[in-house]
């Protein structure tokens, strides 16, 4: 595997919203750093963890590869996404520590941007470890 085919995949499993997707991307004890504060570790907290996913509808995402040698690499990637429930909302608005969007119940989800670095370590055609540091923000009407 290499950081290209490692990408492809990540846009595969986030755009058909597929945790087992998303999982077989990674070693069966593969580590997955979506902050730099946590992380999930092998197959069933990749698949927990990809679940919000399926929260979100019209998932469009776009990468350019920055480095690529045999066993590691690094893409930027942009992706946007319309957020389908207050659940995920309220998710991505306690992950960002701040009130950015003030809404009323009842008004409509914002449609989110998001803008990343993803760093990975690969081997045996598998990824072994994966670092993304992000930025979200609704995007503007």
């Amino acid at each position: 595997m290499t950081i290209q085919t490692f990408m492809q995949g990540y846009k595969a499993a986030w755009e058909q919203r597929d945790p087992a997707m998303f999982a077989a991307l990674f070693h069966p004890d593969g580590e997955y750093h979506n902050t730099p504060f946590q992380v999930q570790r092998g197959t069933a907290q990749l698949v927990e963890y990809w679940k919000r996913v399926q929260l979100q509808e019209d998932v469009r995402l776009f990468f350019e590869v920055l480095a690529d040698t045999p066993a590691a690499g690094v893409a930027h990637w942009h992706v946007t996404y319309q957020v389908a429930s207050e659940e995920l909302f309220q998710i991505w608005a306690r992950s960002t520590g701040t009130n950015l969007v003030a809404r009323q119940p009842g008004e409509p989800l914002p449609r989110m941007v998001l803008d990343g670095i993803l760093q990975a370590r690969l081997s045996a055609g598998l990824c072994s470890q994966a670092r993304i540091w992000w930025h979200s923000q609704p995007q503007a009407a």
